[in-house]
Order: structure tokens, then sequence, then C-alpha cells
């Protein structure tokens, strides 16, 4: 179950980081693939707090 935690935190920092580097861009091109990673990560993020959930309730 910690590793499935680790992954939630580094998949929320790496989604942050693409969205810090998504509103600092100003190449439009730039700002649309950084916010397709940020939204990207936090799917994973989500996906992984769900697979804790569902191991959790088993």
């Amino acid at each position: 179950m910690k590793d499935y935690q680790a992954s939630v935190e580094k998949l929320r920092k790496d989604a942050a980081e693409a969205a810090l580097i998504r509103d600092l861009a100003t190449d439009k091109t730039k700002r649309e693939m950084y916010d397709r990673l940020h939204r990207h990560f936090n799917g994973l993020a989500d996906e992984v707090e769900q697979a804790m959930a569902t191991s959790k309730a088993k």
C-alpha cells in the first residue's frame, strides 16, 4: 500500500510541475502539451487512488 501512496504523491507532484510549466509557457503548443501532461498525471493518480480504495474494500 505504501508503494501506491508513493506513486500517487509522485504523480501529483509531476502534475503540479507540468501545470507550473504550462502557466509559464509563452508558446501555445508548449502550453497545450503541458496541460495534457497535467491532466494525464492527475488522471493516473486518480486511477491509483481508486485501485487503493478497491484493494482496501476487499
